[in-house]
């Protein structure tokens, strides 16, 4: 699949690969209610980026996603896609267009994890070699074999499997956006951290313009390009990249619900290739070894519990990029030299080859 957010789609959709999102002054009333369930809600999604709603229970942030796809109508406000106006699009198609995950992923269970998958291409009138191909093609990308997984059930799949498939099932017709309602909530902890990994391996490859709820400002931190944050009634708080919330929190709010620890999480945003490693001076690698692309949180938990013995760091290429003490990230933290996002230095020195 190309990863250009500019190339066109095969087919009659109206939009490119990725688009850009605007919700303009949305506000969304329910009858009979006192307060607007979202009283005047704008923000801009970046055309290839994700977006990550997230706030307390009666923060609209899944109801600001539903009227994105207009599975619930506007009070007023417009909200664009590709700069074209949602509202100017039939319903029924403009959700052809739009990938859509949720929590329980909602597979056919009467139809094969093949037919789950080319739900919305024979939808679009695909003829049967072109949905074929893209069943294949889909299941490769996430994973999985296509002969064994493809002529399964969803009731033979894991937790896991299925949300995998649920996810492949919105990409099929190469969507410009796609909506995702806390996808990775029903799945234990273990499954869900795998799941996110992949999700944001997979978004490297697809690029897809893609809004996120959650309840989990942890998953909001790792998955999102940018954060929405709505208080009750909602009101946006903030928005802005993990990094700057976690620094700069808009009000008091904001401070609370991202965490007294806010600190430790943005030792989550950088890794140790953004940090000047010590020289391993001639040193042979120790037991202790981490990946170059490991964020400082974790080497810093891998410190504590190896007892503040040293790591050493290898890149991709199993060499040496340096070593890494208590000593070296305390100093680091200690100056406020280590910002979220921001490269420490140019790195360490290596080039030692593994031992």
């Amino acid at each position: 699949m190309s990863t250009s957010t500019t190339a066109q789609i095969e087919g009659p959709s109206a939009f490119p690969q990725a688009a850009p999102l605007e919700l303009r002054h949305v506000c969304k009333r329910y009858a009979g209610q006192r307060e607007p369930a979202i009283p005047d809600l704008s923000l801009e999604v970046v055309a290839g980026e994700v977006c990550v709603l997230v706030g307390p229970s009666g923060s609209g942030k899944t109801t600001a996603m539903r009227l994105v796809n207009r599975m619930i109508p506007l009070t007023s406000g417009d909200i664009l896609l590709g700069g074209r106006s949602v509202l100017e699009r039939e319903p029924n198609e403009l959700r052809r267009e739009i990938g859509y995950v949720i929590q329980q992923v909602g597979l056919f269970p009467h139809q094969t994890v093949s037919d789950n998958i080319a739900t919305v291409p024979r939808l679009l009138g695909w003829d049967k070699q072109r949905t074929a191909t893209r069943v294949h093609e889909l299941l490769e990308l996430i994973g999985m074999d296509p002969d064994d997984v493809g002529p399964r059930y969803p009731a033979q799949l894991s937790g896991g499997q299925r949300q995998r498939v649920g996810v492949a099932r919105a990409l099929a017709a190469d969507p410009p956006l796609m909506l995702m309602d806390e996808p990775f909530g029903a799945i234990d902890p273990i499954t869900r951290a795998r799941l996110q990994d992949e999700f944001l391996r997979l978004q490297e490859r697809v690029r897809k313009t893609i809004v996120f709820v959650t309840h989990d400002i942890d998953e909001a931190i790792m998955m999102g390009h940018k954060i929405a944050i709505l208080r009750q009634g909602g009101q946006l708080a903030q928005y802005d990249t993990p990094a700057e919330i976690l620094t700069n929190p808009a009000d008091e709010f904001v401070a609370e619900f991202v965490g007294a620890d806010r600190a430790l999480k943005r030792l989550g945003l950088a890794t140790l290739a953004e940090v000047e490693l010590l020289a391993p001076n001639g040193l042979k690698p120790g037991a202790n070894k981490v990946a170059l692309d490991t964020t400082v949180r974790d080497a810093l938990s891998q410190l504590l519990a190896a007892g503040g013995e040293p790591l050493t760091v290898f890149d991709e290429r199993e060499q040496v990029a340096g070593i890494v003490t208590l000593e070296l990230l305390g100093g680091l933290l200690g100056n406020g030299s280590l910002t979220a996002g921001e490269p420490a230095s140019s790195g360490g020195q290596g080039g030692e080859p593994a031992t």
